[in-house]
């Protein structure tokens, strides 16, 4: 019976095990060199906030792995050979296979900076980093200021964290708005302030040109690239994006480009090699998706997909359309379709916010036909399943508008502000057609 190997115990390759096992009794392995057992990594902020142990990351209680017959094994795979079909550990032992699933997902990027490898710099992102910052940033007696470069959403959750500890911050972001490259003007500017209001120091337009080291190799400051300054700090967060984890594959004859290229039934270029999750790349992007996604969900996706194609049901990958949910301090975000930071050709922004500067939307519409594309919620939930209709059904501008009530998902006794959207969105109208 052919051996299924994963390399991977995150949720794309767990998701992939899970699947295959309720499909075939075929033998698993699953090979992790970071935790012994899964865990949920989007709530590792959590743990270092008090609101949960590590334990309870963990969806599955210890013995569900060998009750449902998945071999765990810890270790580093070093090279893989695709002819005899065999791994190679860094500690010298080895494993074969019959299909290998590659499931190893991102690493933090690093910039060549100076000082990037001293104590007391991290990325957020592996059990290990939340071990280091426990290490480096217990409270602000031993952390008295910790800098994070990059502003993107695992910047902000870790400005989160730290400032749960009362750990001043100092987060310097290299565009002028924060995540103003996927936020319209509007939005972005309205985190800027949020961010702000929770007595971070946001540095925009801000990168790091190095990280002096103190006489023991810990940090002691770093230095800004535009002005110069210094500013001491025990903690520096990298958190300017993650890239495929995949340095160990460059030596096979598996094609990579940023991540492990794969077509879309998630097949390599190598026979009975597919790859999933933050690591995969599409030879051919779906739609509009970039070919690499380091997204929760579509690691998820990918795991079940593939399952069915390795138990005998070939099954291309298709993920839907775009949606994503973050969280900006105490500000929930969701994105339903496609709303970009400046609208395309043909297409215009509807923008609404409250005064309290903490909700608002933007829709984003066709001019032409007013069919919807996508809408970005920020202090009002909304529902998934109500919006992915709309987009099947290509409802148009008026209509979502309109019918908004629907897809409100805020529990009972919360204020809803539809009527104010619809005032909001008709008087741009009446403007509009005036001018």
């Amino acid at each position: 019976m052919e051996h299924i190997v994963i390399i991977g115990n995150g949720i794309a390759g767990v998701t992939a095990a899970r699947h295959i096992r309720k499909l075939s009794n075929k033998p698993i392995s699953i090979i992790s060199s970071e935790t012994d057992y899964f865990f949920s990594r989007t709530a590792l902020m959590y743990v270092y906030m008090g609101h949960m142990k590590f334990e309870h990351t963990q969806p599955y209680e210890n013995w569900f792995w060998e009750k449902n017959n998945l071999a765990l094994v810890n270790g580093f795979v070093k090279t893989i050979d695709t002819n005899t079909k065999t791994l190679y550990f860094k500690d010298g032992q080895s494993l074969s296979y019959d299909k290998l699933i590659i499931a190893t997902g991102s690493k933090p990027n690093k910039y060549g900076w100076p000082g990037q490898d001293l104590k007391g710099v991290m990325g957020m992102y592996h059990k290990q980093d939340l071990e280091q910052l426990e290490t480096y940033a217990p409270n602000n007696l031993v952390c008295k200021r910790a800098v994070i470069v990059g502003g993107g959403l695992i910047g902000i959750e870790l400005a989160e964290m730290l400032n749960s500890r009362n750990i001043p911050v100092t987060f310097l972001v290299r565009e002028s708005s924060f995540w103003n490259g996927v936020l319209p003007n509007a939005e972005s500017e309205m985190i800027n302030r949020h961010i702000k209001n929770h007595h971070i120091d946001l540095r925009l337009s801000s990168n790091l040109k190095e990280i002096i080291s103190d006489k023991n190799g810990q940090v002691k400051s770093i230095i800004i690239e535009e002005t110069g300054e210094e500013i001491p700090c025990n903690v520096v967060g990298l958190t300017a994006g993650v890239s495929p984890n995949i340095n160990f594959i460059k030596s096979s004859n598996i094609e990579t480009n940023k991540g492990v290229l794969v077509n879309k039934y998630l097949e390599t270029n190598i026979p009975d090699v597919y790859a999933i999750g933050d690591c995969a790349e599409q030879r051919k992007a779906i739609g509009l998706r970039r070919p690499v996604e380091a997204v929760w969900y579509t690691g998820r996706m990918m795991g079940e997909t593939l399952a069915q194609t390795i138990c005998g049901h070939k099954t291309p990958y298709n993920p839907g359309h775009w949606f994503n949910s973050a969280k900006f301090f105490d500000i929930e975000y969701q994105t339903y379709g496609w709303v970009f930071a400046k609208p395309k050709e043909n297409h215009a922004h509807f923008h609404w916010k409250h005064k309290d500067d903490t909700k608002c939307i933007t829709i984003e519409y066709h001019t032409i036909s007013n069919e919807f594309i996508g809408i970005n919620n920020f202090g009002i939930r909304m529902r998934h399943e109500v919006f992915n209709t709309w987009l099947n059904e290509k409802r148009t501008m008026d209509y979502v508008i309109n019918h908004l009530s629907d897809a409100n998902f805020d529990p009972e006794f919360y204020k809803h502000y539809e009527q104010d959207i619809l005032k909001a969105y008709s008087n741009q109208l009446q403007i509009q057609t005036i001018s």
